[in-house]
């Protein structure tokens, strides 16, 4: 009897061990703000067993029409970390970071080390990011509701939205390539190791978890691509072309610069005519959206349509969230592209 006692406390004492560090690191964890899921999922992998980063813009709702909740207008005036991709996608940022009142580190990630970034396309099937643009203005009848969650990150490509900005920066959808999720990932684990040296061991363990699991996801997400990567396709708005980049895909056109604009009669009849020449056979719309949009485009030339979603707005927010958009997005063009 007293041996199955001292077994007992033992075991407790054990236990409280392990309990007690976790419940030190949760109170002493730094308070970081992402703004995006999949910015937010790479930094909860890091920060996973110290504390939880907050997540701005939720669901399906947009970084570039996003309003700030007082809870998170709060939760930004009182962060250690904030961590955002540029003014261009996350506008309505801008203005609350430059009004901090902390001493908070901003993490811009399209400005950060070891990011590669891609030139947005102009032209043809990709249009041209112009003012005046005459189908870009065509609009007022557009078929979305309010929760677009991208509509700021094709507003860079149509660059409309703010007329104090050039706009010559890259193409801001850097997560959607692998490789600069891994860059993100190194970039977020040196801040959180600066502001937080007591935990730097715990964030590059989760940082070399993390690297791995990046890379094997990309090497099944090749497989599981690889028989129709060379076949072209249709995107609803040019947000891909990281993903396009690293697994070697062939899209060829988009059906507008911006999806918070309807596309005038003559881009839609030019999309048309590019599904049929370029012998695309799929279209891709995004979840926010009506589909019948994308529907009147396909009706004449037998393509298929598929659903991509570089935010994954049905996704769980959370450490796994990065890998798993990565995961549907391949999933959905490989599904569609195969028929």
């Amino acid at each position: 009897m007293l041996k199955s006692r001292l077994l007992f406390t033992g075991a407790l004492f054990v236990a409280a061990q392990f309990a007690l560090p976790n419940g030190a690191q949760a109170a002493d964890a730094p308070r970081v703000v992402a703004s995006i899921k999949p910015i937010h999922s790479i930094a909860a992998a890091i920060m996973e067993g110290v504390g939880e980063p907050d997540l701005l813009v939720k669901g399906a709702a947009s970084p570039h029409t996003y309003s700030l909740r007082p809870s998170e207008a709060s939760a930004l005036q009182n962060a250690d970390l904030v961590i955002y991709v540029s003014p261009e996608l996350e506008a309505f940022l801008s203005k609350p970071l430059a009004s901090l009142s902390g001493n908070a580190k901003i993490l811009e990630l399209a400005e950060a080390d070891g990011i590669s970034t891609l030139a947005m396309r102009e032209g043809g099937a990709w249009e041209a990011h112009h003012h005046g643009d005459e189908d870009a203005h065509d609009d007022d009848d557009e078929e979305h509701d309010d929760h677009d969650h991208d509509t700021a990150h094709d507003d860079d490509h149509n660059h409309d939205h703010d007329p104090e900005h050039h706009h010559d920066e890259g193409d801001p959808h850097i997560w959607m390539s692998p490789e600069n999720g891994k860059a993100i990932a190194r970039d977020i684990t040196e801040e959180l190791a600066e502001i937080d040296p007591t935990h730097a061991d715990f964030y590059r363990a989760n940082l070399k978890s993390l690297l791995g699991k990046i890379d094997a996801t990309k090497d099944d997400l090749v497989n599981r691509i690889s028989a129709v990567r060379q076949k072209p396709f249709i995107v609803f708005h040019d947000a891909y072309q990281y993903l396009e980049h690293s697994f070697d895909l062939q899209a060829v056109g988009s059906i507008t610069i911006s999806p918070d604009r309807k596309p005038g009669a003559k881009r839609l009849h030019d999309i048309e005519e590019k599904i049929k020449s370029s012998g695309a056979s799929c279209v891709f719309a995004e979840p926010q959206f009506k589909p019948a949009l994308v529907q009147s485009i396909v009706a004449d030339t037998g393509a298929r349509i598929g659903t991509l979603d570089p935010l994954g707005a049905n996704i769980d927010a959370g450490p796994d969230a990065y890998t798993d958009i990565l995961s549907q997005n391949i999933d959905a063009l490989a599904s569609c592209l195969k028929g």
